[in-house]
């Protein structure tokens, strides 16, 4: 078991940054690929970014490129989402999750966190 929590939500404005931090305890957080997906209201929840093991290979969803960040700290069982130039659209939960390989698939995903609320204001 891997247990997930996520912090670092809050209300920003339009243009603004955030970084989301996922802290994760249990078994070797080193052994998991980590990824951040988020869910807006009324809409599926979606993939944002991954990062494999040794955090050498990242991944993103096409609209986060440029502006969002995935890294991670083994030594801390941490993985972050930093994020700028954030828009209105970016508005959702964002999740933290875990998988035995970084991916891009939802499914793939065994561990979950409660989710943290991103809430950009125009």
């Amino acid at each position: 078991q891997v247990q997930l929590v996520e912090s670092g939500g809050g209300l920003v404005q339009a243009g603004g940054s955030l970084r989301l931090s996922c802290a994760a305890s249990g078994r070797t957080f080193r052994g998991y690929g980590m990824g951040w997906f988020r869910q807006a209201p009324g809409k599926e929840r979606e993939f944002v970014a991954a990062i494999n093991r040794s955090g050498y290979s990242t991944y993103y969803a096409e609209s986060m490129k440029g502006r969002f960040t995935i890294s991670r700290d083994n030594a801390r069982n941490t993985v972050f989402l930093q994020m700028n130039s954030l828009k209105p659209e970016d508005t959702a939960v964002y999740y933290c999750a875990a998988s035995f390989g970084a991916t891009t698939m939802e499914r793939a995903y065994d561990y979950w966190g409660q989710g943290t609320q991103v809430t950009v204001s125009s």
